[in-house]
């Protein structure tokens, strides 16, 4: 039975490693900070200012609670982006004066980790980019053999944003402090969508963003451990504040928003666990039926359970995309989609150039509905068929196969 939807409606959205639709509990609770509770939280002789601090610490406990920190540990940023470049950059600046230039981190991680590291390389750090296997995974011996007494910090991202594969982050932890080397993870995908305890994990550093919780885009933090003290130089100088680590009048509403994000993520962390898995499995079952020759990219249950990357041998991933108009889908990282070469990521994991070129990546979330879901499987079901029907199929670059 082919699933329909009503004549213009949206496409369905199965994008949200790339970002997530901010929930209306978030919204609510950031209107006030637009308009009538607008002070700013540096301006603390008046009663507007105390209020804007007030605000600001709450969502700092907030979130604080979510990854088991203390309040004082959390620092306000305008995102991953931006705490994933303090904390490489910041932990390497501070602990080269201790004989510490060399950076260790993974081939597959985030852009903004990859090109951190090679800004450092251009400045005379040292970096090893150990490669992960088939399945996404690092491999715990050759990560060790990479790290050295010379190494300043370790970044491994916690869950990946285009294969969704979970690293072992304790086993990690120990690798690095075994060798005195901080411990950072972009853990922008991971926080708010499966257990996070930075204690638990041994985390140093911890990056987060705010619009892959639900919450605003703009807002994000860094976990900067206290106990024993993670020690790095800030990037940015100013006014001093987040207690002189990150300067700049702080964006209210869109803290407020993170918090509010955060305590709603970990009240319904484990129901929507539990959902998400099930419509996982739904939609690829369902595409494993039509397409037996799919190919899952990256370990099969070590992966956030909203994420599927998948294989289509034989189908270029951009026509299939431009044949399901009625699906919002990506090839792979909002920060690469637009290019036309394969990704990186998949070619890391041994994927040839067709193969990874035939790949798409599916996010689904707080929103999605089974009805999207069978909707979504007949419609690349029906669009597999058209493209391997013949020729004359229009590309996603106006040409056509």
């Amino acid at each position: 039975m082919t699933a329909s939807r009503r004549p213009n409606a949206p496409p369905v959205y199965l994008d949200y490693q790339a970002t997530t639709p901010c929930d209306p509990r978030v919204v609510e609770a950031m209107l006030p900070y637009f308009t009538e509770k607008f002070g700013n939280p540096g301006s603390l002789t008046h009663a507007y200012g105390r209020e804007a601090a007030a605000a600001v610490e709450q969502a700092r406990c907030q979130l604080a609670e979510l990854i088991g920190a203390e309040p004082r540990e959390i620092v306000f940023t305008s995102g991953a982006t931006e705490s994933n470049n303090t904390a490489v950059k910041g932990a390497a600046h501070f602990h080269r004066q201790f004989g510490k230039d060399h950076i260790v981190t993974l081939a597959t991680e985030h852009k903004c980790v990859l090109e951190s590291a090679r800004a450092l390389a251009e400045e005379g750090f040292r970096v090893t980019y150990v490669p992960v296997g088939r399945d996404g995974l690092v491999d715990l011996d050759r990560l060790e053999a990479a790290i050295s007494d010379q190494t300043s910090v370790v970044s491994v991202m916690a869950a990946h944003n285009e294969i969704g594969v979970i690293q072992p982050l304790k086993e990690i932890s120990a690798l690095a402090h075994a060798k005195g080397a901080l411990f950072h993870s972009d853990a922008a995908q991971a926080v708010g969508k499966m257990p996070f305890d930075v204690e638990e994990i041994g985390l140093d550093l911890a990056s987060i963003s705010g619009h892959k919780i639900y919450g605003p885009k703009g807002v994000g933090a860094l976990y900067l451990r206290r106990r024993p003290r993670a020690r790095i130089t800030p990037l940015i100088d100013g006014g001093g504040q987040e207690r002189a680590m990150r300067s700049g009048t702080l964006p209210v509403p869109l803290i407020v928003g993170l918090g509010r994000a955060a305590a709603i993520a970990q009240s319904e962390m484990e129901g929507e666990t539990r959902r998400l898995l099930a419509l996982r499995a739904r939609l690829l079952n369902g595409l494993k039926s039509r397409f037996p020759a799919l190919v899952l990219n990256g370990h099969a249950e070590k992966r956030l359970p909203g994420n599927l990357n998948l294989s289509f041998p034989g189908i270029k991933a951009l026509d299939l995309i431009a044949s399901c108009p009625g699906l919002a889908l990506s090839t792979g990282s909002a920060c690469t989609a637009a290019e036309v070469e394969p990704s990186y990521v998949l070619k890391a994991l041994g994927l040839g150039e067709d193969i990874a070129g035939s790949s798409l990546r599916i996010g689904i979330g707080r929103f999605t509905t089974a009805t999207e879901i069978d909707f979504a499987v007949e419609a690349v079901a029906a669009a597999l068929n058209r493209l391997r029907s013949g020729p004359g199929v229009t590309s996603a670059s106006g040409g056509t196969t």
